[in-house]
């Protein structure tokens, strides 16, 4: 499809997979808006348990991204960790973060994301990333922040996220 917008990197968190409930939702709204979007399989990484591979991570979502082009970032959970991660290393238009870690128990870096414009969902009862990381993150950086009834998993608002996706696709429009 030449006539494409950009790229969208979706990347899926820990325990989970390319066809993911959520990043499959965010790919339907990528094409429908007119980008292509690609969904990197990092389960074999995952599979390790070794905090080390998200280096490994971040590097697979950047070769998912094309050389040339406009890209977007995307993920959940950990997949989110590496969206920003590879926003520092890959220039991109913008980045929707679900459900993100600020910070992962055992790696060195925390987490940071270039400054483009950035969309964070978080569940107000995120049992794994404390919401009060994603609170802090996005005061600090003036990004937008959309807060939920929900757990980490984000189960009850995938068509939320998806909407809000779809928000962040046509601002980058105009």
């Amino acid at each position: 499809m030449g006539s494409s917008k950009g790229m969208v990197v979706l990347s899926h968190g820990l325990e989970s997979g390319p066809q993911a409930t959520k990043v499959s939702a965010l790919a339907e709204i990528a094409a429908a808006l007119g980008w292509d979007s690609v969904r990197p399989d990092y389960r074999d990484l995952d599979a390790t348990r070794d905090v080390t591979a998200i280096g490994s991570r971040t590097a697979r979502a950047l070769a998912a991204a094309p050389a040339q082009g406009r890209v977007v970032f995307a993920g959940s959970s950990m997949g989110a960790f590496v969206s920003g991660h590879a926003s520092l290393e890959r220039r991109c238009e913008a980045l929707f973060l679900m459900a993100v870690p600020v910070g992962i128990p055992g790696y060195a870096k925390v987490f940071d994301a270039a400054r483009v414009p950035t969309v964070l969902v978080h569940g107000w009862r995120d049992e794994v990333c404390p919401v009060d990381g994603a609170i802090a993150f996005a005061r600090g950086r003036g990004d937008t922040l959309h807060l939920v009834d929900d757990d980490h998993r984000l189960s009850a608002h995938v068509d939320y996220c998806a909407e809000a996706f779809r928000g962040l696709l046509l601002a980058l429009e105009h």
